[in-house]
């Protein structure tokens, strides 16, 4: 049995049925995505149609950690169409209320994920802000307990994993998780860092899950 088709401990019908949409709606891509399209790699706008996010093993530990933290607030950079933000607004709701602040710079993709949202019954429990997550996670209202970091490839400089941790480490509690998704070499460099207060390991979750957690 594949990661993707064990057991979810996500129970809720009408959330796991949006997510088996988006699952079977990323199996029957006609292209492979950014890595296999060098031209239109550093165009998130080439995509705007397709969402390019977490797989289901990643949300089942996503939602997880967050009710056994009995975790409130939690962000994320990118939404995409919303797939994890699916795992963390059904955790937030779970654990009594509480509310995912993500941010996605693709119009079409935000009007996507607020439809699944929608459609699994969490809109409730999700704030999705449009544009430059470098200037809408800037100030997140409050500390927050999960970040997730999985967004898009750049050309030149720190790429864009190492320009949000750095504006979101502040601001998450001692105690809370961070999650990226693509391992940025600059990325590892700062979360493995011991002055800047965490501590991580690598999962062998997709192509390689950083988990780590702020311990100062």
């Amino acid at each position: 049995m594949t990661a993707d088709l064990a057991p979810s401990p996500l129970r809720d019908p009408r959330v796991n049925a949006v997510i088996a949409r988006l699952v079977d709606a990323r199996r029957r891509r006609p292209r492979g995505g950014p890595a296999s399209d060098p031209a239109l790699t550093r165009d998130p706008f080439a995509y705007a149609e397709e969402g390019f996010s977490i797989v289901p093993a990643q949300g089942d530990l996503l939602y997880l950690l967050c009710r056994g933290l009995r975790t409130r607030r939690v962000a994320e950079f990118a939404t995409s169409v919303g797939m994890s933000t699916l795992y963390f607004a059904a955790a937030m709701r779970d654990n009594g209320g509480g509310s995912v602040i993500g941010s996605e710079l693709v119009p079409a993709k935000v009007a996507a994920a607020r439809r699944n949202l929608t459609d699994a019954g969490l809109a409730d429990f999700a704030e999705i802000r449009e544009g430059d997550a470098r200037t809408t996670l800037r100030d997140l209202g409050g500390a927050v307990d999960f970040v997730l970091i999985d967004g898009w490839p750049v050309s030149t400089g720190p790429s864009l994993a190492r320009q949000v941790i750095e504006i979101v480490a502040p601001q998450i509690n001692v105690g809370g998780y961070v999650m990226n998704d693509n391992a940025a070499p600059d990325f590892l460099e700062f979360i493995r860092n011991p002055t800047n207060g965490f501590l991580s390991v690598t999962l062998p979750l997709k192509s390689g899950t950083e988990l780590c957690v702020k311990v100062a």
